[in-house]
This record gives C-alpha cells, sequence and structure tokens, in this order.
C-alpha cells in the first residue's frame, strides 16, 4: 500500500459503516462497528486495510474487508486473494465482504478479479472518481459530505461545491467544534488526492466572512474573539490528526516534533500533510 493509501486509512476506517451505507448500499445496523485485526508476518510484512466486523438489519454478523488504492497496482488481485485468505484463518466463523475502494486521480485500470486456470475470486469494486458528488451530497450527514471531497464533481464548479459542504458541515454540526474539527481534518487529507487545496482555503475564509456578516456591529468585537477561538479549535484538531498519522508512519514522535506541530498555523499543518504523502523520514516533512 502507497503512503497516501497509509495516510487515508484511518479516515476510511472512522467512515467504515457510512461506506457500507451510502457506497456499498449493504444492509446494516450503523451503530454496530468492531474493528478486527489482521496482521500476519510475512517478508513483506503485509496486512490488510481495514477488517470490521458489522451487523446486518437481521442481527446476524459479518466481516467486512475494505483495501484503499491510490494508484493502480498490477498485483491487485492476487493480493485480494491472499487477504481473503487471511481473513478467513482468522476469523473462519464469519462470512466476509470484500470491496477494493480506489481513490487516486488517474483513471482506474484494476480489475475486480483474479482469473486462473482453475481459479476465480471477485470483490467489489468502487472507483471514487465514477462516483456523481451529489450522490452522497443529498445524504446530507456529515460523514457523506466528507466523503464526497472524493467523488467526481462532473461540470461543477469545484469551489461552490466545496463551500457547499463546508456550509452544510457548519450548519449539521453546530455547536459541535470536536466533530467539526474532525471532519474539517478528514477534509484537509483527503482533498490533497482532488488537488482542492485552494477550494479548501477559500471555504474556510468563507465561512469566517458569513459569520462575521450576520451579527450587528456592537457585537463583532465579541464575535473576533469567538472566531479567533473557533480557528485555534481547529488549528488544534488538524495538529492532533497530522500527529497521529506522522506517528502511524514514522513511529512514536520527539518532544521537539510534537511541540513544532503544536505551534504551528493552519498552512503549516496542511503544507506538512502533503509533504507526508511522499516522505521517507520526518527530515522530509519539515525540510
Amino acid at each position: 500500500m502507497g503512503d497516501k493509501d497509509i495516510v487515508s486509512k484511518e479516515i476510511i476506517g472512522q467512515l467504515a459503516a457510512y461506506l457500507a451505507i451510502y457506497l456499498l448500499d449493504l444492509p446494516i445496523d450503523p451503530d454496530f462497528q468492531e474493528a478486527m485485526g489482521t496482521e500476519h508476518q510475512r517478508i513483506e510484512d503485509r496486512r490488510a486495510d481495514l477488517v470490521v466486523k458489522l451487523r446486518d438489519r437481521g442481527g446476524d454478523p459479518f466481516l467486512l474487508h475494505i483495501e484503499i488504492q491510490n494508484d493502480n497496482a498490477p498485483q491487485m488481485p492476487v493480493r485480494m486473494m491472499r487477504y481473503l485468505t487471511d481473513v478467513l484463518l482468522a476469523y473462519p466463523e464469519f462470512p466476509v465482504r470484500q470491496y477494493l475502494i480506489y481513490i487516486g486521480a488517474e483513471k482506474l485500470t484494476m480489475p475486480d478479479r483474479f482469473e486462473g486456470l482453475d481459479t476465480h475470486h471477485q470483490y467489489g469494486l468502487i472507483d471514487m472518481r465514477a462516483v456523481d458528488c451529489q450522490y452522497l451530497i443529498k445524504k446530507d450527514t456529515p460523514e457523506a459530505l466528507v466523503l464526497a471531497i472524493l467523488c467526481d464533481f462532473k461540470d461543477r464548479d469545484p469551489q461552490k461545491v466545496v463551500d457547499y459542504i463546508y456550509t452544510r458541515l457548519r450548519e449539521l454540526l453546530g455547536d459541535n467544534t470536536k466533530r467539526l474539527r474532525e471532519c474539517i481534518a478528514m477534509l484537509h487529507i483527503l482533498s490533497v488526492n482532488r488537488d482542492l487545496k485552494k477550494e479548501i482555503k477559500e471555504a474556510e475564509k468563507m465561512l469566517t466572512q458569513i459569520d462575521m456578516t450576520r451579527i450587528p456591529a456592537y457585537e463583532l468585537g465579541m464575535e473576533k474573539g469567538r472566531q479567533e477561538g473557533r480557528q485555534e479549535g481547529l488549528e488544534k484538531g488538524e495538529a492532533m490528526f497530522l500527529a497521529r498519522q506522522l506517528s502511524h508512519k514514522f513511529g512514536t514522535l520527539s518532544p521537539v516534533v510534537t511541540q513544532r506541530i503544536d505551534n504551528a498555523c493552519s498552512e503549516e499543518l496542511v503544507t506538512w500533510g502533503e509533504k507526508m504523502l511522499s516522505a521517507r523520514n520526518l527530515d522530509e516533512v519539515f525540510s
């Protein structure tokens, strides 16, 4: 799995149940989700990206295995077979549903099956580039709005789509600033796959301006303080998310690195997040 896939893995894991409902059209209980370990010692130290136990609406459990790909890997069909055997050997008591989700920028060329002389294996294949963003936007939930950033905007103005996603997240989440910070941090990471850095920055400016124009002039001083506090909260959420991703990729962070992240502004956090996708070490992230 490539570096960008690693960065996106945690996000997809958080949204697994919503992926199952909105994109895979699986009839599940959205309130039940249990992560399952699948690590098996191999020379190349590979493991399945995401395996979660879900329940269908009848209460019967099953395992959902999802692989995330940011590029076209020729050996993916073979890898999907191997991951399936790993999961079945680890949890023989559960049926397994298996999907490959492609979130890359290039055209999808990977097949949805392996065809051998006497062996046939097929799995679900979702190309996020082929999903109309309007489909998820109409679901009108924070999770669906976050996933919509990966989808096809068709002939819509990218800035208008991103502005709507940000505005609607603010409306849906209201004063739940913790959840809003989490969603915006997810948008920052996932939007890298769609080259939307400029649109994301403009959407955040737009939200601040809207908040300021909705209040009387005599309250502007007080609101300015609230806006500064809100921005500080958003940056704190982004910093925590970046630190978690860096430690996942490079190991435990030193106190010096942690302090640098905590003291960074939003633009620095975004820049480091983008560098992390291809960096081989922390020096390349912060250079």
